[in-house]
Formats: structure tokens, C-alpha cells, sequence
């Protein structure tokens, strides 16, 4: 019995010892005894006590709370030190405690409670109710932060992106919790907007395509070309950030959340009202806008714009730059050529505010009329003169000369050169002037040989004597009369039987106009004379001989 009892008695003792004495590197209870020396001394049973400093109990930047008689958690580390005394920690239990609620958050994903309370690089350190976590300087905010101090201290609720216990890793974020009270809100906003309503925002953000305007915790994009009817470069030009404006939701992407805004569509639409204010062919002031390789936009009153194409600017300046026409900003006078407004487009005209130059040189130089001007091409046909009304005039190689070949004559002509030229057809249509410079001293071929037909009989005079004929002249036209036409006789073919001077009667046998030359012929004369003879006389076939007949008919004309 004795040593049943004794048995009893040691089992008992085991698992009071077992059940007193707390293990090593656990978090056990205990209770404060004294505060001394800024240090909490804290029986955890067993009769052991250990000591905390009061830091331990305090959160970042606030004072302990600690009293005689609280009962707190510690973590044991050792049971006894050099001194007897148990080594606790509450900083420790706090840790353990920490880490095991959120581990459970994590794996629940819900937000936990944390306060920022350090920088370090790449961004901050927050302690979450015991475990210390990295806070991203991207995770901070939805934009980013400049000035993180109103943030220190401050309990807020944070979203654990990532922990690792054995690494002691943690890293949390505060811009998801943002982020999803923003949609929270968005939706909400979002959810009390609808397409076609008119709401006032303030704009947060302007960019080169338009700005961003805040309704109320959801942005809408106010795009450029819904800032105004008429053409707006950069936004700034009529919106500052900060400025409250009056805007028309005009789409919302329900998925996306995106919001479309415009301005003008609160505005009366100008467009409604062009083809009354700007009839075909009238003629308007406006400002050029923009400047392109096509053309000039220009407007004619706010929102209204035409585009006056290259071809329409200039009656003469065909392959230049319209830059070198007009000028941004520059006012001037449009003519309406065509009003598209299914497409909102206006075609408008320049050169038609002005006459058309080749119609007022038709109208002021009339054909015959002689002009002066600067040779400004040679080409290899013919010259170009430039003339009044900036347009050019064509001396073709034809026109040069009476007496040379073209290609000859224009050898003599240089660019900028002066010259006189006379006008010989004008066509508006085809933008086309034909000038002659041959013609400055009249036609002297047509006004020697104006009574001069086929078969007419001339005395001419003789020039030069050749081997192979004579050279004679009509009026100043020099002709050469061949040695087979200086007689009807063969034997009388000679030319050293004329001497320069010598009056001839011949025959015309051709007038050709365009190598200037009368063909001539005293043997075709004879013919002729002696044709005349015979049908006057009687035949050859009578009897009497031609002599007879010949002497007949000269005598009659003697008498």
C-alpha cells in the first residue's frame, strides 16, 4: 500500500510539473507583479518571473498601457538566466500571436488593421498588431505619393499580397483597399449616370487628346474634338485643371466602367444652319487654321471650317506649297464651292475671289496687240514670255522668224531677256496664249504678194547670175528662177544672157505661203503667151505659120 501510494504520489508530482512548468520557446500567460525601472515584471507561474521592458507593450508611437495586475502573453525563450530570472518577451508573443491571425486573413483573404511607421528603401515599414510587413512605394497610393508623412501612425486597413512565416516575409498593400473602394464608389457613381445627362465636373488631368474630368470619385474623358464645334489644337486652349465644367455624358462602357463626355454637344451645332448662312458661290471672309500638303483649312466662323484644296488657290501658281500662298492666321476671301453636310465638309475657293487673268488679258490685249516681256523658259519648241497678270505667253519656233529656221532663230534668245512680241490667239479656257515676234513688223510676204494669184504675170528684177539659174526680186521677196524655165527654147536656157539689173517678165506657177517663195517662170510666160496667140490667131493647123501669127498678134499690139 506504502509503495502504491508512493507511486501514486510521484505520477501526481510528473504531471504537475508537466502541466506547471511551461515549455521553451512558447507563448504562455502570466501576470504583472511590479513595474520598475521601466521594465514589467511578469510571474509566469511556476515561481518564475522574468522581466519586459514597457516599450514592448506600447504601439508605434503610442505610450505603454500596462498596470500592476494585468494579465498579458508572453513568449518564454529560457526558463532561467544567470539570474534565476525567466527570459519573456512580449514583443516576441506579440509576433506569434500576429502571424498566426494573419496567416488566417491570408488564407480568408480579408484586410487586416497595420499602421505605417518607418521608411526604407523601396518604400515603408507597417506594423500589423505585432508582425512588422513591407509596404511598396507603388502600393502606397492609386498615384503616386510625394509626401507620405500624413500617412505615419495613422490605423488604416491594408490587403497581405504576399507572407512567407519562415522567412519572416510580409508584404501588404494599401492601394488594393483604395482601388476597391474606388470601384465601390465608381459603381455607385457610375450607377447614377446615364447617356444624355448634363453634369458638372472639375477637371483633374489634361493631355494632348483631351482631359480628364473628375464627377464626383469616377473620371470621364472629355476628348478633344468634343471640346468645341470648331477646331481646338491643344485642350488647354479652353480648359485649366481645376476649372468646373458643365458636360454631357455621352457614352458609358459599362464593362470598362469608361465614360465618354462632350462640351459642344450642350452647344447649339453651327452646322444646322450653314447651308442658309453660306449659299453656293458666295463669297466670305474667314481665317486659315491649318496648313497642309493639300491645301488650307479655313474657318468661317467658330465650328465651321472648309478646306480650300491646293488646286483652287491659285489662277497661276500650279506646283507650289499652299504655305507659300497663304499664311496661317492670315484672313482672307472665300468663295462656297460645294456644302456637304451629311460629312460636315465645305469645299471652298480662293482663286475665285479673284478673275480669272487669262480672261482679263483676252478682254485688255486683243489679237494683233503688241506685248512686252521677260523671256522666263527656253524650251525646245518655242519661248515662254511672262506677261501682265503673272501668267506666261508661247513664242512657238514657228513665230520666231520670216527668214531663219526656228531651231536657228532661238539660238539668239536668252533667259531674262527682254522682248517684243505681238498677240496671235488667246484661249481662256485652256489657259493658253500664243504670241508671234516674225509678226512685229507685219507679214511683208503677204502684203508683197496680196494681188499676186497663180498665173499672174510680174516683172521682177534680176539680183544674181548662177550656173544653175537666176536670182530675181518681187517687192523685196527674193525668188530663184531655175535655168529649165528661162525659156520655152532649150538653146535659150542660158543664164549669162541676162546681166543683174535686167527687168523680166515672168509667170506665177505657185504662191506658197508658208516657205514664203513665189515659184516663177519666163518659159511658162512664153508657153502661155503663145497659147493665147493661137486661140486669138487661128489655129497652127490653118496653114498660116506660127512666125506669121506671133508677128499678127505683136503688131496688134503695137497698134
Amino acid at each position: 500500500m506504502a509503495n502504491a501510494s508512493m507511486e501514486e504520489f510521484e505520477a501526481l508530482l510528473n504531471e504537475s510539473f508537466e502541466m506547471d512548468t511551461p515549455e521553451e520557446g512558447s507563448v504562455v500567460k502570466g501576470k504583472v507583479i511590479a513595474i520598475e525601472a521601466g521594465q514589467a515584471i511578469i510571474d509566469v507561474g511556476y515561481k518564475m518571473e522574468g522581466r519586459v521592458e514597457l516599450k514592448e507593450f506600447a504601439n508605434p508611437g503610442e505610450a505603454p498601457e500596462i498596470a500592476v495586475g494585468d494579465e498579458v502573453e508572453v513568449y518564454l525563450r529560457a526558463a532561467e538566466n544567470a539570474r534565476g530570472e525567466a527570459v519573456i518577451s512580449r514583443e516576441m508573443a506579440r509576433r506569434e500571436e500576429a502571424w498566426d491571425r494573419l496567416e488566417k486573413a491570408y488564407a480568408d483573404d480579408q484586410r487586416v488593421e497595420g499602421a505605417i511607421f518607418g521608411r526604407v528603401k523601396g518604400g515603408f515599414t507597417v506594423d500589423l498588431g505585432g508582425a512588422v510587413a513591407f509596404l511598396p512605394g507603388s502600393q502606397v497610393d492609386v498615384r503616386p505619393v510625394r509626401d507620405a508623412g500624413p500617412l505615419m501612425g495613422l490605423k488604416q486597413p491594408f490587403q497581405i499580397l504576399k507572407m512567407d512565416r519562415r522567412r519572416g516575409n510580409i508584404v501588404v498593400s494599401r492601394r488594393a483597399i483604395l482601388e476597391e473602394s474606388r470601384a465601390e464608389q465608381r459603381a455607385e457613381v457610375i450607377g447614377n449616370l446615364t447617356e444624355g445627362q448634363s453634369v458638372d465636373g472639375v477637371v483633374k488631368n489634361i493631355t494632348e487628346y483631351g482631359a480628364f474630368v473628375d464627377l464626383g470619385g469616377v473620371d470621364g474623358l472629355l476628348h478633344v474634338t468634343d471640346m468645341a464645334w470648331r477646331r481646338v489644337n491643344h485642350p488647354n486652349e479652353i480648359l485649366n485643371i481645376g476649372e468646373t465644367v458643365k458636360v454631357q455624358v455621352i457614352k458609358i462602357n459599362k464593362e470598362t466602367h469608361r465614360i465618354s463626355l462632350g462640351m459642344k454637344q450642350l452647344q447649339e451645332d453651327p452646322w444646322d444652319l450653314v447651308g442658309a448662312k453660306y449659299p453656293l458661290s458666295s463669297v466670305h471672309k474667314g481665317r486659315v487654321t491649318n496648313i497642309t500638303d493639300y491645301g488650307a483649312f479655313v474657318e468661317l466662323e467658330p465650328g465651321v471650317e472648309g478646306l480650300v484644296h491646293v488646286s483652287e488657290m491659285s489662277w497661276t501658281k500650279k506646283n507650289v506649297h499652299p504655305g507659300k500662298i497663304v499664311s496661317t492666321s492670315q484672313e482672307v476671301d472665300v468663295m462656297v464651292l460645294e456644302i456637304d453636310g451629311a460629312k460636315r465638309r465645305v469645299s471652298l475657293g480662293l482663286k475665285q475671289t479673284m478673275r480669272n487673268p487669262w480672261e482679263v488679258f483676252a478682254e485688255t490685249h486683243p489679237e494683233g496687240t503688241e506685248v512686252e516681256g521677260e523671256v522666263k523658259n527656253i524650251t525646245e519648241f518655242g519661248l515662254f514670255i511672262g506677261l501682265d497678270g503673272d501668267i506666261d505667253g508661247m513664242v512657238h519656233l514657228s513665230d520666231l522668224s520670216w527668214d531663219e529656221r526656228g531651231e536657228e532663230a532661238i539660238q539668239s534668245y536668252h533667259k531674262n531677256d527682254v522682248v517684243q512680241a505681238v498677240v496671235s490667239e488667246v484661249d481662256v479656257e485652256k489657259e493658253r496664249i500664243s504670241l508671234s515676234i516674225k509678226a512685229l513688223g507685219g507679214d511683208k510676204f503677204a502684203e508683197a504678194v496680196g494681188g499676186v494669184k497663180r498665173g499672174s504675170i510680174v516683172t521682177v528684177n534680176v539680183t544674181a547670175i548662177e550656173d544653175g539659174g537666176i536670182e530675181v526680186e518681187y517687192e523685196g521677196m527674193k525668188s530663184f528662177i531655175r535655168r529649165s524655165d528661162l525659156s520655152r527654147d532649150r538653146a535659150e536656157q542660158r543664164p549669162e544672157r541676162f546681166s543683174v539689173g535686167d527687168k523680166v517678165d515672168v509667170r506665177v506657177t505657185n504662191v506658197d505661203s508658208k516657205t514664203r517663195r513665189l515659184g516663177l517662170s519666163i518659159k511658162a510666160r512664153e508657153i502661155a503667151e503663145e497659147k493665147e496667140a493661137v486661140q486669138q490667131y487661128g489655129s497652127s493647123d490653118s496653114g498660116a505659120s506660127l512666125g506669121d501669127i506671133l508677128g499678127a498678134a505683136l503688131k496688134t499690139g503695137d497698134d
